[in-house]
């Protein structure tokens, strides 16, 4: 099953208008900045719990993925949206003559970008909370 066939709604909202992915563009932002605040959570609780890694070697991996999630992405996908944002911006006042269809395409390799993304993010949620409820046992 393709990804287009899991979620149709990508392929509706890239034909959509450029105010619809204006708004979706800024919704990622705001999906960004939830995530940092999670994870910061995450990055206390591992700490809190530090001592518990002897009990359990998952412990290691979780700090290595939120260690990968914070490093890699966060600034990187803000700073790519943001220029999407303003590239968006120049289209609409016709300053730049970037064609529709680039827009387009560049916003769907953001897309793309933000599903992976959150498909690690939920990994690494999923991971934290087997951990957790092994501590509870």
């Amino acid at each position: 099953m393709s990804e287009n066939e899991m979620n149709p709604k990508k392929e509706l909202l890239l034909a959509a208008g450029l105010n619809v992915l204006h708004f979706e563009s800024r919704e990622w932002l705001s999906k960004i900045e939830f995530w940092k605040d999670e994870l910061r959570f995450f990055n206390n609780l591992l700490l809190k719990n530090k001592s518990s890694k002897e009990k359990n070697n998952i412990y290691e991996d979780m700090l290595i993925m939120l260690d990968n999630i914070q490093t890699d992405s966060f600034e990187e996908l803000k700073r790519r949206i943001t220029s999407h944002e303003k590239v968006l911006s120049d289209i609409e006042k016709s300053e730049n003559m970037i064609s529709d269809e680039s827009y387009r395409e560049k916003h769907r390799e953001i897309q793309n970008l933000m599903s992976s993304f959150e498909s690690d993010l939920k990994a690494f949620k999923k991971l934290v909370f087997k951990h957790e409820k092994k501590l509870l046992k």
